[in-house]
């Protein structure tokens, strides 16, 4: 099984830019870039020898005001289909955490997270985004779109702080994005899917119904959404860590109006940024994948230092294994809070399930997670084999993992 393992100079980082960052910052951006890094990023240690680069495309001409934090143009990278899949569209939501007020958001629009000026020219397409039938069975020769997260509200703010000078057009770039890929092709498109990773992920919810909108019936269009499923939990001192993170996400880049009517109007906005208040109302087909003990969550959501200040998850939250039995209840009671959250959504035949029993954050992107010879699997299907499975109709998939520590197949991610 390949272990993801953070080598010196990382905890270096962990160690300088986490007490910067606590400092600085209300909520700890830098430490959810790291999670995210390790996790999205784990292609650069990999042993392909021949990895699929795919250039950078800025949405020029948008006329709609489509910018990021910063101002500059927004981007993506897309890698054409071919053969059987040349009108087939996959369209992935980058993730990388949210900015909820003027600090967190001057400190995100100089990093990659709010600026096209600091985003890689070219990115590594691997996981659900590889163009080789080995490692990507069902989407290889599709049209496959990373589209960049430069806005910090999961494509949905639109707004502007005028003495901070920043944007908060992620409602503009997602529709500049979307007017750019019809233009090139997607409006033919007889198949597709819209997918993310954890703010992608969420983006990907919150879009779900509006990008089943844009295609005629006869097309088929799903979604997916990784490691985006944030529950509106307590954490560990009985405060409401993610719910006031949401709330001023929500307010401060005025999301509020471009949220899914089919929760605003019964529930307030913040509430509406949950997808626990979403899912069981979509219309259009959703495949939740998600670790039953979600990494980013137990970091930065249930157990962050904020909620701790006596240290006394310390460790746990950096290494699984160094909980104590107490914690341990804590986590599986954070379990079964998921399970109660997707049991009406999975009643329904057309949505579909993979939640294992994992220390994880995104597993569609990262090849090791998605489909290898040692993927995570769930009664002995790996995600890849799952989601296309559900996609086809192949067969339904509504795979739930026993409790830790049951599932060996696991790829953890452990900080040392």
């Amino acid at each position: 099984m390949v272990k993801l393992l953070v080598v010196g100079f990382i905890v270096a980082c962990w160690l300088i830019l986490g007490t910067q960052a606590n400092e600085y910052l209300d909520f700890n951006v830098t430490e959810i870039d790291r999670i995210e890094e390790l996790e999205f990023g784990f292609s650069k240690y990999s042993s392909n020898l021949d990895p699929l680069l795919v250039g950078l495309t800025l949405i020029r001409g948008a006329d709609s005001g489509a910018v990021c934090l910063d101002g500059t143009l927004p981007g993506y990278h897309l890698h054409r289909g071919d053969g059987s899949g040349a009108n087939s569209w996959l369209i992935q939501l980058e993730g990388g955490g949210w900015c909820n007020n003027v600090r967190t958001c001057v400190y995100r629009k100089k990093t990659r997270r709010g600026s096209s000026n600091y985003m890689e020219k070219e990115l590594q397409f691997t996981g659900i985004l590889s163009d080789k039938a080995q490692e990507n069975p069902d989407f290889f020769n599709w049209n496959r779109v990373k589209l960049r997260y430069c806005d910090g509200a999961s494509f949905s703010g639109d707004g502007q702080d005028e003495a901070a000078q920043l944007q908060f057009r992620g409602e503009r770039i997602w529709r500049a994005a979307i007017d750019d890929l019809k233009a090139n092709g997607m409006r033919y498109a007889d198949q597709a899917l819209l997918s993310g990773c954890s703010a992608g992920g969420l983006a990907a919810i919150l879009r779900c119904d509006e990008f089943r909108d844009l295609f005629p019936e006869s097309t088929k269009v799903k979604c997916l959404s990784d490691a985006g499923l944030f529950l509106d939990t307590a954490d560990v001192s009985g405060g409401r860590t993610i719910r006031n993170l949401y709330n001023g996400i929500v307010e401060f880049q005025n999301v509020k109006d471009n949220l899914p009517r089919i929760c605003t109007n019964h529930l307030d906005p913040t509430s509406c940024f949950f997808p626990e208040n979403l899912i069981s109302q979509m219309k259009t087909p959703l495949f939740i994948v998600n670790a039953a003990y979600d990494t980013w969550q137990i970091q930065s959501s249930i157990a962050p230092t904020s909620a701790d200040p006596s240290g006394f998850w310390h460790d746990c939250r950096l290494n699984h294994e160094k909980c104590t039995p107490g914690q341990m209840r804590f986590l599986q009671g954070f379990r079964d809070q998921m399970l109660r959250v997707v049991k009406g959504f999975s009643m329904s035949r057309q949505n579909g399930l993979f939640i294992n029993s994992c220390f994880a954050h995104c597993q569609t992107e990262r090849q090791d997670t998605w489909f290898a010879d040692d993927s995570p699997v769930i009664s002995k299907k790996a995600v890849a084999i799952a989601v296309g499975d559900w996609y086809f109709d192949r067969a339904e998939v509504k795979l739930v993992d026993c409790p830790y520590p049951c599932d060996k197949s696991c790829h953890n991610m452990v900080f040392r």
